[in-house]
């Protein structure tokens, strides 16, 4: 008599993200001006989407400098101006989508920056970003309490008069020194939790303590070179709002699809990436069909 065999049972687990921990490179210079030069072949690549996708960038920066200039919080508009590059990372992360579907060989659309609102590591995303809003927060605050300890409360009357009083009296001077020297504080400490971070997420779809720890261990183990890092992308976004924060248009697409290539020079790659599921293509749909296409869905077309 013979015994049937149970059927075999495949269990398929479901996506874990990538649990080993990432190992981190030793950088040098040239790796730099290679990730600037591959930042700048993809813009030139896709110009019209990341020009896009950074228009924000001067907007905002006009409307910052509209309501300074408006409501006499002069004081406020450099660390405003400055500041925002905190949250840089963050609002890059739709260029960093754009520079991976371009390395592995795709013709990247502007819609596809939007897909990161797909990704499993959306969560660690938005709390990492979160995290670099409050800082931006501090550091705007921290501002100004500086101008406040040096100037006291009197506003300035105006553009030349504040311009005047900051470059031509001690006061002036010392509230230079003390809010640069504060300003880099606040961008170390932007740089350590996020330097690699968000490519990170991006890719392996980890954890937001596992992208911050590897962001620590690459400035850790390279401090030189991410402190170049930091200071090339201090003077491109200072570069970049000189006039009125237009230049900003084409220095955040460049710096931003730089940072994913860095990423990619900085921490070892892992052997099987995770690929989202491919999207099924749509139908056309033909005029022909007309009103009976908006009814395709009952017959499961």
């Amino acid at each position: 008599m013979s015994v049937s065999q149970p059927d075999t049972v495949i269990y398929v687990a479901p996506y874990r993200p990538y649990e080993a921990t990432p190992i981190v490179r030793r950088l040098s210079l040239s790796d730099l001006a290679e990730s600037l030069k591959l930042g700048w072949d993809d813009f030139k690549a896709m110009p019209t989407h990341a020009i896009m996708l950074a228009l924000i960038y001067p907007v905002i920066g006009l409307v910052i400098a509209r309501l300074t200039l408006g409501y006499s919080i002069l004081p406020l508009l450099f660390p405003l101006a400055s500041g925002f590059a905190l949250l840089g990372p963050f609002a890059a992360i739709g260029l960093y989508e754009l520079s991976r579907r371009r390395e592995i060989g795709e013709t990247p659309r502007a819609s596809d920056a939007l897909r990161v609102l797909s990704s499993p590591s959306l969560g660690a995303m938005l709390g990492l970003g979160l995290l670099l809003m409050v800082l931006f927060m501090v550091w705007i605050a921290t501002a100004q309490a500086i101008y406040i300890s040096t100037f006291g409360y009197e506003p300035a009357a105006s553009m030349p008069d504040f311009i005047g009083a900051v470059l031509t009296t001690w006061k002036g001077w010392l509230l230079i020194a003390t809010g640069c020297g504060v300003g880099l504080l606040f961008a170390f400490l932007a740089l350590l939790v996020s330097v690699v971070s968000f490519p990170l997420l991006l890719d392996r779809h980890g954890t937001m303590p596992q992208a911050m720890l590897t962001s620590m261990k690459a400035v850790a183990k390279n401090p030189a070179v991410m402190t170049a890092w930091g200071l090339i992308v201090a003077g491109l976004l200072l570069l970049g709002s000189l006039p009125f924060f237009v230049g900003l248009a084409v220095v955040i697409p460049v710096v931003g699809h730089a940072t994913w290539h860095l990423y990619r020079k900085t921490v070892e790659p892992i052997p099987n990436p995770y690929q989202p599921e491919p999207q099924p293509p749509k139908a056309k749909r033909f005029a022909a069909d007309f009103p009976a296409s908006l009814f395709a869905w009952i017959s499961g077309g």
